[in-house]
């Protein structure tokens, strides 16, 4: 149940909101600024939408095509972070817990220790190196037995076959116990061209070996990636990792991320390497935890280690556009009192509760994991600004403002803004996908007026649509200038 209450002058406000915006007629020209760039690329106007409105409420200054559902990419991940905001509450934050089970004595666990996932999106090695110090703290010293792993927070779910690239980081699931994201990270240092390019992993990793066949090639530093493959493969609790391919060596030190999709061994292997450099010492294995190895529910936990906060959480999902923590929000919205295991149709409900809480109307809303990271995810741009104008009004703003990108400054707006006139005056969410490329938030425009924009073009050439966006930013920033052009 949602137990937050709007404020009377708020909820009437979003009633009016939604009844302005979807009276308006939907279809309107593209300007010129934002047309020309769109046609040199041969993308169709009737493949974009356009919608610009004041953030603070009132009708749209331009819409076209705003009806129609669009594939957004990540920049669903402002849905998620609005009802996440709402919902759960910026303080809000998770927690890992470890329990032992059997006698301590002098350091020594003649038992188990099970350490169980309360689905932390943000459990990086660090701070799963600091949850584990907590442990050496409170004494315990050598495990004398196995160490299970609970994820069962989290509805066992299948395996996804996005794309053709099953290991980039970007691919990996959801997990209880999420260990530094599911993700490897390898620190590549190429020397000079035709070399082999030294390859290590920067994550306490036992026991992990790499067979590395990667060379440094000349040229410009383009899609360093692309040139990269990668497999893993496993001999009992040994992972082994073959690199080959290339990337060219004026690249210099890059850190690549792959996606470790056996959260279990991941899980292990970081806690074995942690536990040994802290000086401890076990005689088990690490295992999950079988459904009749559950804590009693009157136990309390031997130590906790608690997330940081949902506001600063929002902060590196957004920024950086973290697929798999935008999910770990999306589950956690359907949290209950009874641990049920918690699924994607539970979050969706909960989220869908909360637009109809708030009035929010939006047609031909689809959702699939709340990421973005989606080719059935759909929602319209009249409904996206719609929320963007809603969430102007929110008492939580200043926190979902504070976690989108600024333009040409940090996140994944910094080298598209880069050098144009609404750099450092935007904060905006962007997405893409093979054939779609998108863009929505605020811009604080020349007149001192901060507008709600929601761009979204779902093409085969949306790839190419780089000058049209950075073209229809600037014209929401200064459209006089941009008519001018």
């Amino acid at each position: 149940m949602l137990k937050r209450r709007l404020h009377p002058l708020y909820r009437a406000v979003l009633a009016g909101l939604s009844l302005c915006l979807f009276s308006l007629g939907a279809q309107a020209a593209l300007p010129e600024a934002v047309a020309q760039p769109l046609k040199a690329a041969g993308i169709p106007a009737a493949h974009v939408a356009l919608w610009v409105a004041p953030a603070s409420g009132g009708a749209p200054s331009l819409q076209h095509n705003v009806d129609a559902a669009f594939n957004p990419a990540s920049v669903m991940k402002l849905l998620t972070s609005s009802a996440a905001l709402e919902v759960l509450g910026p303080s809000f934050s998770w927690s890992t817990e470890a329990f032992v089970q059997g006698e301590l004595r002098d350091g020594v666990l003649n038992g188990r220790l099970i350490l169980r996932g309360g689905g932390d999106p943000a459990l990086s090695w660090e701070r799963f190196d600091a949850f584990l110090r907590e442990l050496r703290g409170r004494g315990l010293r050598e495990i004398r037995g196995d160490v299970l792993i609970d994820r069962s927070l989290f509805a066992p779910a299948s395996r996804e076959d996005f794309d053709d690239q099953p290991d980039r980081a970007y691919n990996a699931m959801p997990d209880a116990l999420l260990v530094n994201f599911k993700a490897l990270s390898l620190r590549l240092i190429p020397t000079a061209p035709k070399q082999l390019i030294s390859a290590s992993s920067m994550l306490p990793f036992a026991p992990l070996q790499i067979d590395n066949t990667l060379l440094a090639t000349p040229g410009a530093c383009n899609d360093w990636r692309a040139g990269i493959r990668s497999e893993f493969s496993s001999q009992g609790e040994q992972l082994r990792l073959k690199l080959s391919g290339s990337m060219p060596a004026s690249c210099g030190e890059r850190v690549l991320n792959l996606a470790m999709h056996d959260g279990l061994r991941m899980t292990a292997s970081v806690f074995r390497a942690l536990w040994a450099e802290l000086g401890g010492s076990l005689t088990g294995s690490v295992r999950e935890a079988g459904p009749a190895e559950a804590v009693p529910p009157e136990q309390p936990p031997f130590a906790s280690w608690r997330s940081p906060s949902l506001g600063e959480v929002l902060r590196d999902m957004n920024k950086y556009s973290n697929n798999v923590m935008a999910r770990h929000l999306f589950l956690s919205l359907g949290r209950n009192d009874s641990r049920q295991p918690l699924t994607t149709q539970l979050g969706e409900q909960r989220l869908r509760d909360w637009l109809a809480s708030r009035q929010l109307n939006l047609p031909g809303l689809v959702l699939e994991n709340g990421s973005g990271l989606s080719r059935r995810e759909r929602i319209s741009a009249a409904g996206l600004g719609n929320l963007l104008q809603s969430m102007w009004l929110s008492p939580y703003m200043p926190e979902l403002l504070a976690s989108l990108p600024i333009a040409g400054e940090d996140g994944t707006a910094r080298r598209r803004f880069g050098k144009q006139p609404v750099s450092g005056f935007a904060r905006l969410k962007t997405g893409s996908l093979n054939d779609v490329m998108s863009t929505a938030g605020y811009v604080l425009d020349s007149k001192g007026q901060w507008q709600a924009v929601v761009l979204m073009i779902n093409d085969a050439r949306a790839e190419q649509a780089e000058a049209a966006t950075i073209a229809a930013i600037n014209y929401v920033f200064q459209p006089a200038a941009s008519s001018a052009r």
